[in-house]
């Protein structure tokens, strides 16, 4: 499978105590590994994927070569393994299944369908006619744009749940070697390693995160951990509440946001206030090096 452009978490993302529950799709990069199951509507996985979880599918399961299955796999439509897919468990299709060769279902299939033994298509050629699909439109332009709109660095309205190659999700981390988006209204687990972090509202994260680049955080989210970025700005929007300390280049937080542990910036804290006269901009207070939210 290609490279996706970063770890993408769309809104309504919901980690439970064994599953990775999204309202739309899964993309799986190549070589992840995840320590959950995953529910979903339609649910791909690249090469040599690792998941330590049952896989449930309102639509198609797609499992590319020599990946890794540590228990069931469920949908109401068609399965397709690809070569040396392995799945400890029982796989229940209500649709057909199509699987390569040398391909180990422990568990045994039940499978309402017709059974078929050969190459199912490549997942990388598989994304490329989904997303032709999904997006319905005509021109290569247009193709282009809608693109870059799936995958850009706003908080993601789509409900695509994309892990980039070699990315890492358990209970603990959740570590990617790319930038991180997460969407609104998510209940996450585990400590973000990332190059950078883009969080929408209303989010809660039982977890720190640890950055290279910019963490931003939106409206109403609570933090239950550090955020610390080495090289760049910490922003928290208002009302958020972070737990832990943060620690970064700059900050600025905003004046209803709180944070119950240090603040520690080498260019100064910024604390923006509501301009609600609406006399010129908002205005701000800056201090520097490191100080107690109370001390403000």
């Amino acid at each position: 499978m290609a490279e996706q452009k970063g770890l993408i978490i769309p809104d309504h993302t919901v980690m439970e105590e064994h599953s990775i529950v999204v309202q739309g799709d899964i993309l799986v990069g190549n070589y992840a590994e995840l320590g959950y199951g995953l529910i979903a509507n339609l649910i791909v996985a690249g090469e040599h994927v690792k998941i330590n979880g049952n896989i449930i599918s309102r639509d198609d399961v797609r499992i590319d070569m020599w990946s890794e299955i540590q228990g069931e796999v469920r949908t109401k439509s068609d399965a397709y393994l690809g070569e040396f897919v392995k799945i400890s468990g029982k796989l229940f299709a209500t649709g057909n299944l199509d699987v390569g060769n040398n391909v180990k279902i422990d568990g045994g299939y039940d499978v309402k369908g017709w059974l078929v033994v050969r190459q199912p298509l490549p997942v990388v050629m598989f994304i490329f006619f989904y997303l032709m699909a999904l997006l319905q439109l005509g021109s290569e332009e247009e193709v282009e744009k809608a693109l870059e709109e799936l995958f850009s660095d706003n908080t993601p309205e789509n409900k695509i749940l994309s892990i980039p190659n070699r990315a890492k999700i358990d209970l603990n981390t959740i570590r990617a070697n790319t930038r991180a988006i997460v969407g609104s209204h998510c209940r996450l687990l585990g400590n973000f390693r990332s190059r950078s972090m883009s969080m929408g509202n209303h989010d809660t994260l039982f977890g720190s995160i640890r950055t290279s680049g910019d963490i931003s955080i939106g409206k109403g989210c609570t933090i239950h951990g550090n955020l610390i970025s080495t090289k760049g700005k910490v922003r928290i929007g208002r009302n958020s509440r972070i737990l832990g300390k943060i620690t970064a280049d700059t900050i600025q937080l905003h004046e209803t946001s709180k944070t119950e542990g240090a603040l520690a910036a080498l260019n100064g804290v910024t604390i923006e206030q509501d301009d609600l006269e609406g006399f010129g901009e908002m205005e701000t207070k800056l201090f520097y090096g490191f100080l107690m939210l109370d001390d403000v």
